[in-house]
């Protein structure tokens, strides 16, 4: 057993001859405490002698030492590094690791978040990156969306000047107009959906264009990705323009669209494009219309490796030149 004057629930043990300071335990220094080791055990002999030397060599080889130009670990204030947390200690490290996790960061503006987190890369990763894409499966891309999406809400920004919004936002003229809404992109057009259109909006300075599609993993959306993003891609090329696209609740067709215009548009994979979108608002599209995606990304990967590859062509010719 250890004696009082040694032992106790602070007890700090430091490596003989660091010349660190003094420690907590009553008063005694690091090398005062190793030396009284052996007179602890001299009360029963020459085994406990042996096994004392052994325990102070035990200890000195775990225990944290002065390194050269360290001098940063003998200070009072990181002291409690050279010593072994509790339990409590434990505790009050998670309870402060929640806190960081659920406390809430200053948003990222929307025009720099993708392109900023791009250029953090190295080009050679990035094209290490691009070539070893792979479209993953619809229940992979699925789970990416579940991946820390807002609650819902009438409508969101998804990407500068470009909002996704529900049938209530749409039919709310007075509200769009108020936000100065200048496009509109109805995917749900149609008498049985979201019946508004260009006459819907004609005493407004709003551009409308109507997409009549079914929320069926059945119904081919694929066919009106290339004109939805033209239209899209159109209205974004004034720096005062916001365009809305909806649908009936704003989370399947109208998110497919979207997704499709940032693949087609702004070089995003699917995968890139399920981040961008899905961090901002609450969005999924149905199986059928995933499936639509990954094809559309497939092909889009292709394209653009193949255009890669004719350029290093075309590049290692006129070195040869």
């Amino acid at each position: 057993t250890w004696p009082a004057s040694v032992a106790g629930p602070r007890a700090s043990v430091w490596a003989p001859g660091t010349g660190l300071p003094k420690s907590r335990v009553s008063g005694h220094t690091g090398t005062s405490f190793c030396k009284q080791m052996p007179r602890v055990f001299s009360q029963t002999g020459q085994h406990a002698r042996s096994a004392s030397a052994d325990l102070t060599l035990k200890i000195g080889s775990w225990m944290p030492v002065e390194v050269a130009g360290c001098t940063a670990a003998t200070r009072p204030t990181d002291q409690h590094l050279l010593t072994h947390p509790g339990p409590s200690a434990h505790r009050k490290g998670r309870k402060s690791l929640g806190s960081k996790m659920t406390s809430r960061e200053p948003k990222t503006s929307l025009k720099n978040a993708y392109p900023s987190a791009k250029r953090l890369l190295p080009k050679v990763e990035r094209e290490a990156e691009a070539e070893d894409y792979c479209t993953p499966g619809a229940f992979e891309l699925e789970r990416l969306f579940w991946k820390g999406s807002p609650q819902y809400t009438h409508v969101n920004e998804v990407w500068p000047q470009l909002y996704i919004g529900d049938e209530a936002t749409a039919l709310d003229r007075y509200g769009l107009q108020k936000a100065g809404f200048t496009h509109v992109l109805n995917a749900a057009h149609g008498r049985w959906n979201v019946d508004t259109g260009p006459d819907y909006y004609s005493d407004m300075a709003i551009e409308y264009h109507g997409v009549e599609a079914d929320d069926l993993p059945t119904f081919d959306l694929s066919v009106f990705f290339y004109p939805a993003a033209a239209f899209i891609d159109a209205a974004l090329s004034h720096d005062h323009s916001k365009i809305l696209v909806h649908c009936v609740m704003g989370r399947s067709r109208s998110a497919t669209l979207v997704l499709a215009y940032l693949m087609i548009h702004k070089n995003m994979t699917l995968v890139d494009a399920i981040q961008q979108v899905a961090k901002n608002r609450c969005v999924l599209p149905n199986r059928g219309f995933l499936k639509q995606l990954r094809e559309l990304d497939m092909q889009l990967v292709q394209q653009r490796r193949q255009a890669k590859h004719s350029d290093n062509i075309e590049k290692a010719g006129e070195k040869e030149l």
